[in-house]
């Protein structure tokens, strides 16, 4: 099933997809903080603060079509912590639920290496229980729990923040 997802580099111009992608899940109030959709323009910043060889953006693709992505992001912003990074996979809804994020997973983990990325974390809502049982499946561990910090439609939720050592 895998060979038909390819990865590479993100260009600016799939940038409306990623954009488009991370929207989706906007609605659902289990992934993202984000309570109203994002623009490209106010996107465009972010994309630029990836690179290939220290913090990249990827996307997968499916017979041509994006559909999803991964991003790693800096923890913190300090040189300190340059051995430490957050991952974050958005998956097309169409995609959702075919073992994808494993496969995405997978390969973050195998690309810290090449990456010089000791230390991958995920920052996750505490009701998102298929998040929190993917990542645990690969090893990732509850670091922290920040409760009832964010504020989705008059609910309060938690924040986990799972871990994993990769050398």
């Amino acid at each position: 099933m895998y060979d038909a997802f390819t990865i590479r580099d993100a260009e600016i111009t799939d940038l409306p997809i990623i954009v488009d992608i991370y929207n989706s899940t906007i609605a659902g109030r289990m992934v993202t903080a984000d309570l109203e959709p994002v623009t490209v323009e106010s996107r465009t910043q972010w994309f630029h603060e990836h690179s290939p060889s220290f913090r990249p953006l990827w996307v997968v693709e499916s017979q041509g079509s994006i559909c999803g992505w991964v991003s790693y992001q800096s923890f913190y912003g300090r040189p300190a912590y340059n051995g430490t990074a957050e991952i974050s996979i958005y998956i097309h809804q169409d995609f959702r639920g075919k073992k994808l994020g494993k496969f995405l997973i997978q390969k973050a983990i195998d690309a810290c290496p090449a990456l010089e990325i000791k230390t991958l974390l995920g920052f996750i809502f505490g009701h998102n229980e298929p998040s929190i049982k993917l990542f645990n499946s690969f090893g990732f561990e509850k670091w922290a729990h920040l409760p009832k910090i964010a504020e989705l439609d008059s609910i309060e939720r938690d924040l986990l923040i799972l871990g994993r050592r990769i050398y």
